[in-house]
């Protein structure tokens, strides 16, 4: 499939570079018979008694890293972790390094180049003498905003609580599950007393979702595979709620794609623990999910490519002109789209 069939203008000045406050204060375009403008406090009654509500309860680290080489400047995003201190990172700018080289980070935290990849992934080997590297990290480390996300220095000391989303509990993510972020006490409070149930998965996010696909084909373009698990007891209530008669209602890209690595062809969800690279494009018959909760997202994207299977990639283009023409923020900061499943949408 053709990688421009996801393409599409989009302005400047419709990227937020801050969240709405509060959080459930931001708009919802709803996306099924029609489109129709709500905000994220209306999501209680979209949603069903005996619908299931599945959330990432994965936490962002600190995984951005600004050091020198020398006296050459570096910045370095971790992206998955190897075991022990190793991790693999991206590094800009990546061409001069080589292996055995070292980025000092500050006073006794600093990294060794172990090797070299592609599209400037480094697997590094991190040292931070006398501390742990989370208590590094968290010293020095900054919050891995997108890079649409502008600031003067990497990141501020609001986007430490902005980029985290309610349910945040398992360190290891290095990009935030960004329709998380919408939620507030109040706002998941409603929820439960509609009578709609809450499940926690986890998959930790890569700076992988951040890379633009360069392929002209997406048979060609390679996915970064990510971390998940889908623990026994979180499967076993999913799939109540499916026999009930309950929707299953997916909070973000992420959780959606962990619910289909871990369904059967069946659709009934089995306990999962390991790595996903699952890619979803148009033509993907989707086995679990019956709504998705997401932001708008980048042209030319896996994120608008997979929402276009889940919808119509004619529904979402028309979708996202609707945003655009009645002022909706888009990205990771930005508002939010609640979708219904459209099987067999081109």
């Amino acid at each position: 499939m053709k990688v421009d069939a996801f393409d599409f203008d989009l302005p400047a000045e419709f990227i937020a570079q801050r969240p709405a406050v509060p959080r459930d204060s931001a708009r919802l375009l709803e996306i099924g018979d029609g489109l129709h403008d709500r905000v994220i406090a209306d999501l209680p009654g979209l949603l069903r008694p005996g619908d299931v509500l599945v959330v990432n309860d994965t936490r962002v680290i600190p995984a951005r890293l600004a050091g020198r080489r020398g006296q050459a400047r570096v910045e370095v995003t971790l992206h998955q972790h190897d075991g022990g201190d190793r991790w693999r990172a991206f590094a800009r700018p990546a061409r001069k390094l080589r292996p055995g080289d070292r980025i000092d980070f500050a006073d006794g935290f600093s990294a060794e180049v172990a090797a070299k990849g592609k599209g400037g992934e480094v697997t590094l080997d991190l040292h931070a003498n006398g501390c742990d590297l989370r208590t590094a990290l968290d010293r020095h480390g900054h919050v891995p905003l997108p890079p649409y996300i502008k600031r003067p220095d990497l990141s501020d000391a609001r986007d430490r609580a902005d980029y985290q989303t309610a349910f945040a509990e398992r360190d290891g993510a290095v990009a935030a599950p960004t329709a998380g972020l919408h939620f507030t006490d109040d706002l998941l409070a409603a929820i439960a007393a509609r009578g709609v149930t809450r499940v926690h998965l986890t998959l930790h996010v890569g700076a992988g979702t951040f890379l633009p696909v360069t392929a002209a084909d997406t048979d060609d373009h390679p996915m970064h595979a990510e971390w998940g698990e889908v623990t026994a007891d979180a499967a076993r209530a999913i799939n109540a709620a499916r026999d009930a008669g309950g929707r299953v209602v997916a909070v973000g890209s992420t959780s959606l794609r962990l619910l289909e690595t871990a369904a059967d062809t069946g659709g009934r969800l089995r306990p999962f623990a390991g790595d996903t690279d699952l890619f979803i494009t148009p033509g993907y018959e989707f086995r679990v999910a019956d709504l998705m909760l997401t932001n708008f997202h980048l042209p030319r994207s896996t994120l608008f490519m997979l929402v276009s299977a889940f919808a119509g990639t004619g529904t979402m283009k028309a979708a996202y002109r609707h945003a655009m023409k009645n002022g909706y923020r888009f990205y990771s900061y930005g508002d939010g789209c609640l979708i219904h499943r459209r099987d067999g949408a081109p």
